[in-house]
């Protein structure tokens, strides 16, 4: 795999036409090794002296964000300075040259501002539902599996399995199983083919890690922050919400809420960050386990415009569908409003739709009698009039994609006939598997509680 990689370096430096293999925008563990794993497969199996290059569909500085990726590189002996990032070759300039032919997998749909490469994509292969509107026109190979490597995987020990060895096995192997949760029954996600191809890597390399093992090394590093600056951090689990040009960003991140305000230069940074990407506020929920194995959340809501931050603060406060059960934590800086959350089962996907509560009563406050905005300040009592207005209404979508055509989701156990997660349910994050991992260990205390009596 590395003379593989060294060689794709190579190539870009020569004018010629290129495969391109891309993975997806979210360049989690199995988007970035289907890409790796998928172009080293094809390299060794066409005849003809094409070039076969896997991108990585994010700026190589956003690398340090997925610490799964880097640290699954690290453990199998692969150079980060080897692999190729989006920001290092330019596809919409070798499409217009007639050198460019792109395969995509773990996603069949093209952002915006790509739509120009459409054209130029000869082969997909994923593993969600298609979506017929926006899929290009070629070659789609589609199977809903738990894990997109799996289907990488079949492809290889059903074409060319010689060409696999140690290391590209290692890739494969530890892809699926963090990608299924380490295959595990109650989780649901791995279906019988995810199974299948675990087992066949395990049986041609007796060496393999223990599944236990790499998991809990994957899933550490996945949710470990510790070398991350606050940026970073910030920016590894985040999404946004706008109304109006207000936007308002919301990231989860895996500490404890005491230790992330303590770090240095906090506020600066949160400034720095909200002023780099025009956000207007930003609400961080800290999330991680208590020494009794009890999942703790918290919230830090920061923002420097005044009635903004007391519209924000007062709707969750005030939110009884859900209740988050909010306790206030002392802040020294006003632009900083801390809170414990009681209710743990409160999750960032059920916080979004107050925040887009609280940024609809916000501008309804702005509004004079006459319709247009005020220029003054908006008082507290404004603010709890305007909460009582909105009451429970959403506004819909999210400004993050609201243009875009929604992606696919992945399905938990496609194979289970009249599965409950026949539907798909959206691509596993951090956040998702914090919130199943909980919903376990409260099922379990429970039982055993009721075992005792």
């Amino acid at each position: 795999m590395e003379d593989y990689l060294q060689g794709c370096r190579a190539a870009l430096q020569e004018s010629r036409p290129l495969h391109v293999v891309l993975g997806n925008e979210a360049c989690d563990l199995d988007s970035m090794v289907s890409a790796l794993a998928l172009a080293f497969y094809l390299a060794k199996t066409t005849e003809a002296e094409e070039v076969f290059v896997p991108v990585l569909n994010i700026k190589r500085s956003e690398l340090p964000l997925r610490g799964d990726n880097v640290f699954f590189l690290q453990k199998i002996h692969i150079p980060e300075s080897l692999l190729i990032f989006r920001d290092e070759i330019d596809l919409h300039a070798l499409h217009e040259a007639g050198q460019l032919t792109l395969i995509l997998v773990d996603h069949h749909v093209l952002p915006k501002t790509d739509a120009a490469l459409e054209e130029a994509v000869a082969e997909v292969l994923d593993h969600r539902p298609i979506d017929q509107k926006h899929c290009p026109p070629c070659h789609v190979s589609v199977e809903l599996v738990g894990s997109c490597t799996t289907l990488v995987t079949e492809r290889i020990l059903q074409g060319a399995p010689e060409i696999l060895d140690l290391q590209t096995a290692a890739l494969l192997h530890g892809t699926i199983i963090l990608d299924c949760v380490n295959m595990d029954l109650k989780i649901g996600k791995a279906t019988p083919k995810d199974n299948k191809y675990v087992e066949k890597l395990e049986t041609l390399f007796p060496d393999l890690p223990n599944r236990n093992d790499i998991f809990d090394f994957l899933q550490k590093a996945k949710f470990d922050v510790s070398g991350l600056t606050t940026e970073q951090m910030l920016r590894k689990d985040q999404k946004t919400i706008s109304r109006q040009g207000t936007k308002v960003a919301i990231s989860a991140i895996y500490m404890d809420l005491e230790a992330f305000l303590q770090r240095s230069g906090l506020i600066a940074d949160l400034h720095a960050f909200c002023q780099a990407h025009s956000y207007d506020a930003l609400v961080a929920m800290t999330i991680f386990f208590n020494t009794h194995n009890e999942p703790v959340r918290q919230l830090a809501v920061f923002c420097p415009h005044t009635a903004l931050q007391e519209m924000i603060c007062g709707v969750l406060e005030s939110s009884h569908s859900p209740s988050l059960k909010l306790v206030p934590v002392p802040s020294t800086h006003p632009n900083l409003q801390a809170y414990l959350q009681g209710n743990t089962q409160v999750s960032r996907k059920k916080l979004l739709p107050l925040l887009q509560e609280a940024l609809s009563a916000y501008f309804d406050s702005m509004k004079s009698p006459s319709g247009q905005p005020e220029t003054a300040g908006v008082s507290r009592e404004q603010v709890d009039k305007e909460l009582d207005r909105a009451g429970n209404s959403l506004i819909s979508g999210l400004s993050q994609d609201e243009e875009e055509p929604p992606l696919p989701p992945t399905p938990m156990n496609s194979l289970v006939d009249e599965c409950p997660l026949d539907q798909g349910l959206p691509k596993f994050s951090a956040e998702v598997i914090f919130e199943k991992c909980s919903q376990i260990s409260l099922s379990e205390s429970t039982t055993a509680s009721l075992s005792k009596k």
